[in-house]
């Protein structure tokens, strides 16, 4: 399992560029910091403006990934990459908000991480060279591989039955899903747009699309 992006990636650092966050952590009684582990004293001491839930201030990123791996779905989100994809970042955000187990990149290694928003940081992230490697991959690990591209012969995403154990692949901006992908695929799944535009941005197609599955599989009573 590939480790999350280093810290010099590109995008807002965790460190005083969100608006959000709290500052030193000061104990109303004025007692000493909780003895845990998963507490980072550096983010105690100075404050921690991360763009994390209010549940893991203070935390350090590892206890952060550990508790998140504990829960993640099985749910897992590949997007082309070969024209070097700027959607990526949104994807990436999204895929940890809705806590899929992995992200894979097919194509070029290389992605502006700036829409990401830090969150690779708590996101597994793999690379696959080309399709084949990115099939060989969901086989060996019992997952379906679900096209997302609005093409003749899709499947409605509204009605289609998402299997739990998903892999929900994403085209690149413009050109959508390579048939090659389209071909290794189980289905493809499409949805539903009523204006004039051909297609929607890819990074809110996969957010849809993520939504879709949590709505049928995630058990909605461990959201925050």
């Amino acid at each position: 399992m590939n480790t999350p992006a280093p810290d010099d990636a590109q995008g807002p650092t965790e460190w005083g560029e969100h608006p959000h966050g709290v500052g030193p952590y000061v104990d109303e009684f004025g007692c000493a910091p909780p003895e845990d582990p998963r507490l980072d004293p550096e983010l105690l001491a100075h404050g921690d403006r991360r763009n994390v839930v209010d549940a893991y201030r203070y935390w350090t990123r590892e206890a952060i990934v550990a508790d998140i791996d504990r829960r993640r779905h099985p749910l897992h989100i590949a997007i082309e990459n070969f024209g070097h994809d700027a959607n990526i970042g949104t994807v990436v955000r999204t895929a940890n908000a809705f806590a899929a187990a992995e992200v894979h990149i097919v194509g070029r290694r290389r992605w502006n991480r700036r829409g990401a928003m830090v969150t690779d940081r708590y996101q597994h992230i793999r690379h696959h060279s080309d399709i084949g490697e990115l099939m060989d991959y969901a086989a060996a690990h019992g997952l379906s591989v679900v096209a997302v591209d609005n093409v003749p012969g899709s499947v409605p995403l509204e009605t289609a039955e998402l299997p739990r154990d998903c892999l929900l692949l994403f085209g690149q901006e413009g050109p959508g899903v390579t048939a090659a992908a389209r071909d290794a695929a189980v289905m493809t799944v499409s949805i539903a747009q009523f204006g004039s535009t051909r297609s929607i941005n890819a990074g809110v197609a996969a957010g849809i699309a993520m939504h879709a599955w949590i709505r049928r599989h995630a058990d909605l009573t461990q959201s925050w």
